[in-house]
């Protein structure tokens, strides 16, 4: 019976309220599609959540945890859960930049993977033994992620780690989130093998560019990254994020030679190529 009486009020209230253009009291408002348009969402982020699937869902949802995503994707049964409405802004970019592109909160979709992330030794200097992704879980990324981009027109090149946007401050998903199976399934593109061997045997030969060199390449294809001509930690970090996901068997920082050539042919016209695909016309 409450909510009833409650639905009437509501109604009553909103009926008395009704406005049409320009605030005018009881005016009906038409509807004229524009052509001029695309989607709020310009990006799709791929997160862990360094945690198992019920602290996931308490982290991810109740308030006072200042956190969300649109969705979440469990490990054990795999299976998509969506948190959040696609046309609100879910609060899982953070301090975030890409391409120029500031606050992805509100131009992006976000995924969190149900992830421990790492465990870290007590060795000096630690080191971190990471969690593999379950490929029944990964199946359910690529599939929700290709529905995502599909339906929102996504580019390639902005289907992004959260380390992409944060270098530095975030690391996930992770070294051994599989990025070459999101390229296999046209979701990205990626440096072309032939290319990157080339210019690496020219990089062992020669050497390798000066730092003003990789800030320089590395800003223009899209992370925010000092200009500085010095090998600060900013630098180094954006170093070891490309690496997690382009070189991810060894990701430490440092500019050698087989680093330069991706970080050259994702830079050059032509370099970065997209996996080819079945023609969806052709039946089997």
């Amino acid at each position: 019976m409450k909510k009833t009486l409650l639905l009437s009020a509501c109604a009553l209230f909103f009926a008395g309220c009704a406005t049409g253009p320009m605030g005018m009291k009881g005016a009906s408002l038409e509807h004229f599609p524009s052509a001029n348009e695309d989607s709020r969402a310009q990006f799709l982020i791929i997160h862990y959540t360094v945690t198992d699937w019920p602290a996931s869902v308490r982290a991810l949802t109740q308030a006072g945890r200042g956190v969300s995503a649109h969705y979440l994707v469990r490990d054990e049964p795999a299976g998509v859960y969506q948190l959040v409405d696609e046309n609100r802004r879910a609060w899982q970019a953070g301090v975030s930049s890409w391409a120029g592109n500031t606050n992805l909160n509100s131009s992006s979709i976000g995924i969190e993977i149900v992830n421990q992330g790492f465990t870290e030794s007590t060795d000096v200097p630690p080191v971190r033994t990471y969690y593999p992704f379950p490929q029944a879980q990964i199946d359910e990324v690529i599939r929700l992620s290709k529905d995502i981009v599909a339906r929102h027109h996504i580019k390639p090149e902005h289907v992004l780690g959260h380390q992409d946007i944060a270098p530095g401050r975030k690391s996930d998903p992770g070294p051994l989130f599989p990025w070459k199976q999101f390229y296999a399934a046209g979701l990205i593109p990626w440096p072309d093998a032939a290319q990157v061997a080339a210019k690496q045997a020219e990089y062992e030969q020669a050497g390798v560019p000066d730092v003003a060199w990789v800030q320089d390449k590395l800003g223009r294809f899209g992370y925010e990254v000092s200009h500085n001509g010095e090998f600060d930690e900013k630098t180094k970090s954006v170093i070891l994020t490309f690496q997690l996901k382009y070189r991810p068997s060894k990701f430490d920082g440092t500019l050698d030679a087989e680093t330069a050539a991706l970080i050259d042919v994702a830079t050059t016209k032509g370099g970065m190529v997209m996996a080819p695909q079945p023609d969806p016309a052709i039946k089997k």
